[in-house]
């Protein structure tokens, strides 16, 4: 057995690991990046090794210093967690050479399985339905453009490398083509340094289901049931689920077998997952669904299967990579009731999802009770950095149905409270929330379907925020104390007056100027609060705190709202839209510029391409322009809020 256990990753899968690491009394091995010095993976293992710069290219992929960590520490095998290194072929070969264990499949696996194209090839050979597509050696654009017309619009652009749903563009039309194809192929090649992509047919109202197998060394392969991870926004999932709503056990066995021919088809060993696209146009038949990829690791979503199995997944890896048997039979795997996980993410949903970093001024998760499991890489203070993917936590919700399930996960998301950065809470509890998705009606299109519903962008935080904050800022707490607590009107800021009720008015910055809140205080009575004329009751479960910025956080049903003070003094000039320039929405590199100066553009042309957090934003002209100045060049990096493009109006065409 593994004494010694090298972790090569960070944050909420560095934890997770531990966890089971130290069940088993295995010692843990952490490493970081100079930017995780003091980030909660560094701080619970037995042992922390620095391995380089903040990039991860200099740091969590540099193998030579990963490998170097496993030789200083002594540690006999090497577990790469999801993402970074975990599906390199070389990283694996590598580990085995300096005398570690590698806690993943044989090279060869990852070889065939990571290249998209090989993969399915070998799925065809082994009676696995495969989706029509292109997997062809000529990548010229124009035989790409070609079979995309062969094939019929609409169509997936895939990158033929990695996966997570970057390279990948949905195309619904020819003349779309072109402008997709330069940006999957920009996006392939800086995620995975492989530019090479497919065409894949889009299939109509598509499902997500994916199903867990485990191989040993000695021939047995299992499935461990399905997940359905439908809920999607640009290809990544947002919401999952086990088992999928609506599956059949006929169905449930077609899949469960065809992922374990795919895994035996590769002389698979460790855990793997077996992704398959399914039309749902007529609910869940066994012969509509066919090979999408196979992930040779362990996936985010992994807890859901562990909460309906009772299983420890991490534990099957480690023991499975020491050469034991299976723990368990197909026939012994069975599930007990229905698991949801949300991933909450430093995101911004109502800005088309932009990463959100910063410092976790104010961070409190759902109270650890029976049904309710967080798994997460952050505590309060830490900083989400830009370097890496923004997921703050997966939040669990298990109970004996789908319905108590969702209706556990969504009370728990209220209860999240956070300040320093943007989260997709709110969001998610819309997702949870919405009849179609409790009805089991869900396929990938559903968050841009019901969009209007799910991302209402609200322009302003509503009444009762502005209340909260600014009974904060009177009373310096949640609320008044009373004279059996001590109350000093002395030292109080609510206007005390010896006869009469006591006013105080707050004056905010608001999209229309700004607003005024009055807040009266009686002393027999609760106090009252009128915003703009109008009266508000602040609900419970409000929390208020003040951030680094000088704004005040108010955290209520999942959502965190920033207000800030109207200050008369600052000039009217500071308010000002930046309307002449077009600005970096969040930190990020720039990898392309596609104007120049004095280019006249229409409304909606692209003008650069920023790529933050493993994702490509493109920004667009906001009206027909004149470009002025470019303030960028490809490659360099560059601060939120950094000008890109300056331009005019008046000489736009």
């Amino acid at each position: 057995m593994i004494d010694k256990l090298l972790i090569a990753n960070r944050g909420e899968i560095a934890r997770r690991i531990m966890r089971t690491a130290r069940t088993m009394g295995i010692r843990s091995v952490a490493v970081y990046s100079t930017a995780d010095a003091q980030a909660a993976h560094v701080r619970e293992a037995d042992e922390a090794y620095e391995i380089g710069p903040a990039p991860a290219r200099d740091s969590y992929l540099n193998m030579r210093a990963i490998l170097e960590v496993g030789r200083v520490s002594g540690a006999d095998a090497v577990h790469p967690g999801y993402g970074f290194l975990s599906e390199n072929a070389e990283f694996s070969e590598a580990s085995a050479e300096s005398g570690l264990l590698f806690v993943g499949p044989p090279a060869s696996a990852m070889r065939t399985m990571g290249l998209k194209d090989r993969a399915k090839i070998l799925m065809q050979k082994a009676g696995v339905a495969v989706v029509p597509g292109y997997l062809g050696d000529d990548q010229s654009a124009a035989r790409l453009a070609e079979e995309a017309d062969r094939i019929g619009y609409p169509i997936l652009i895939k990158a033929v490398a990695g996966g997570g749903g970057k390279g990948m563009r949905y195309v619904e039309c020819a003349r779309e083509f072109e402008s997709a194809l330069e940006s999957a192929r920009r996006e392939a090649k800086a995620a995975f340094g492989d530019a090479r992509v497919l065409i894949e047919k889009f299939i109509s109202r598509p499902r997500h289901i994916e199903v867990q197998v485990f191989a040993d060394s000695h021939g047995n392969c299992v499935h461990l049931l399905e997940r359905d991870c439908s809920l999607q926004r640009r290809h990544q999932k947002v919401i999952e689920e086990a088992l999928a709503p609506g599956m059949s056990s006929v169905m449930r066995d077609a899949m469960g077998a065809a992922a374990v021919r795919a895994a035996k088809a590769v002389g698979y060993v460790g855990a793997g997952t077996v992704e398959f696209i399914v039309d749902g146009s007529e609910g869940l038949l066994p012969d509509r669904f066919w090979f999408m990829e196979m992930n040779t690791r362990l996936q985010v979503e992994h807890p859901v299967t562990e909460e309906v199995t009772g299983l420890d997944l991490v534990e099957w890896q480690l023991r499975i990579a020491c050469g034991e048997h299976l723990p368990l039979r197909q026939s012994q795997i069975v599930a007990n009731g229905h698991a949801v996980e949300a991933r909450l993410y430093a995101e911004d949903a109502d800005k088309d999802f932009l990463p959100s970093t910063g410092r976790l001024e104010f961070l409190r998760f759902p109270e650890a009770v029976s049904g309710i499991r967080v798994d997460s890489g952050v505590c309060e203070g830490d900083f989400v950095q830009p370097y890496y993917d923004p997921m703050i936590a997966k939040i669990i919700a298990t109970a004996p149905n789908r319905a108590e399930a969702i209706l556990r996960l969504a009370g728990a998301l209220r209860n999240v409270q956070i300040a320093g950065v943007t989260t997709n809470a709110a969001f998610l509890i819309r997702c949870l929330t919405h009849p179609e998705f409790r009805q089991g009606a869900i396929d990938t299109g559903f968050i841009e379907r019901f969009s209007d519903v799910l991302l209402p962008n609200l322009s302003s935080p509503p009444p009762e925020i502005y209340a909260a904050a600014a009974r904060f800022l009177v009373t310096g707490s949640h609320g008044l104390m009373t004279d059996a607590e001590g109350y000093n009107p002395w030292a109080s800021g609510d206007g005390f007056r010896v006869s009469g009720r006591s006013r105080q008015v707050v004056v905010f910055e608001h999209i229309d100027g700004r607003l005024e809140v009055l807040v009266e205080f009686y002393r027999d009575r609760p106090e009252q609060y009128l915003v703009s004329g109008s009266a508000v009751r602040i609900p419970n479960g409000v929390t208020v705190s003040r951030v680094a910025s000088g704004q005040i956080a108010v955290m209520y049903d999942g959502a965190t709202f920033k207000v800030k003070c109207f200050d008369p003094f600052i000039s009217a000039d500071s308010h000002m839209d930046r309307a002449d320039e077009v600005v970096a929405p969040t930190h990020g590199k720039v990898t392309a510029v596609l104007v120049e100066p004095g280019q006249k553009v229409k409304r909606g042309t692209p003008l650069a391409s920023i790529e933050a957090m493993k994702m490509e934003h493109t920004l667009l002209a906001p009206a027909d322009v004149c470009i002025s100045s470019v303030e960028v060049t490809q490659g360099e990096q560059v601060k939120e809020g950094a000008t890109i493009v300056t331009f005019s109006k008046d000489d736009a065409a």
